[in-house]
């Protein structure tokens, strides 16, 4: 599922491409990838321009010029390309809008949504959300604050969008990698040093996967040479039975809560 980097890479490729740009055709192949009939949908939409596009979390929004947003998520398999009708890949498209200059194809929407809402239901539906990882005013004692209280383990609370929005599975495993501690380490047991690397870690590992193109690997062009270049940076995450590249231990793949963890059981530890 696209995480914090690869949404924040889709927004700065969006921003250059679309921001100000009219839409002369949608094309819905997929109903339930909207919130509206697909002729209501194409109606709202044709003719309107994207003024800019923001992310929040894992979301996308698409800021038109009549007030209202296109809100997108992803969510597992879902991704974006951008070209012609020749250079689309051969995958399943839910959804397609026309500019100008291109076609945004929505691919793999199978869980995914856009959904067109007005601000106040866009603020309705994001209102749960937690602070961004960069949010100037998430301080180090604010970091920490937002775990007080919390009896679970690392990794549940640093994917829960209401804790903070944009970290999932693959960047949780990093982060703690990074941090040196496990992600099956229990919230009161860690000490203030560690809450100082894990906040430490968060910011470094987010910025070095987004300047590396995210995990991801579809190409958002047909002359998009960076995406999907983190992948081959992952130190822990999918590399279970793997030798860590910090040390040469065999990386260790558990699941937690139903949910697969990647680990290295020397340098990481409990607390």
């Amino acid at each position: 599922m696209p995480e914090w980097p690869e949404m924040e890479r889709y927004r700065t490729l969006l921003g250059e491409r679309i921001a100000g740009a009219r839409l002369q055709d949608v094309e819905v192949t997929r109903e339930k990838s909207i919130n509206m009939p697909v002729e209501q949908f194409k109606a709202e939409l044709l003719g309107r321009s994207v003024w800019y596009v923001e992310r929040r979390g894992k979301h996308l929004i698409f800021h038109l010029d009549n007030g209202k947003r296109l809100l997108l998520h992803l969510m597992l398999g879902g991704w974006l390309f951008y070209g012609s009708e020749e250079e689309k890949p051969e995958r399943t498209v839910q959804i397609t809008l026309t500019f100008p200059q291109g076609k945004l194809y929505f691919i793999g929407l199978r869980l995914g949504y856009l959904h067109l809402l007005s601000v106040r239901e866009l603020d309705e539906r994001l209102k749960d959300l937690g602070p961004e990882p960069f949010d100037s005013r998430l301080t180090q004692d604010r970091f920490r604050a937002l775990f007080k209280g919390k009896r679970g383990v690392l990794k549940g609370a640093l994917v829960d969008q209401k804790v903070i929005a944009g970290i999932g599975n693959c960047y949780a495993d990093e982060i703690a990698f990074t941090a040196g501690v496990r992600p099956g380490a229990r919230i009161p047991a860690l000490t203030d040093e560690t809450w100082s690397r894990l906040y430490a870690a968060m910011h470094a590992k987010l910025q070095q996967a987004v300047s590396l193109g995210g995990y991801m690997e579809d190409r958002f062009t047909t002359d998009d040479l960076l995406t999907g270049g983190y992948n081959d940076n992952c130190q822990v995450y999918d590399r279970g039975g793997e030798p860590c590249l910090r040390c040469g231990s065999e990386i260790v793949r558990e699941e937690i809560n139903s949910r697969k963890v990647f680990y290295c059981p020397s340098c990481q530890h409990e607390a």
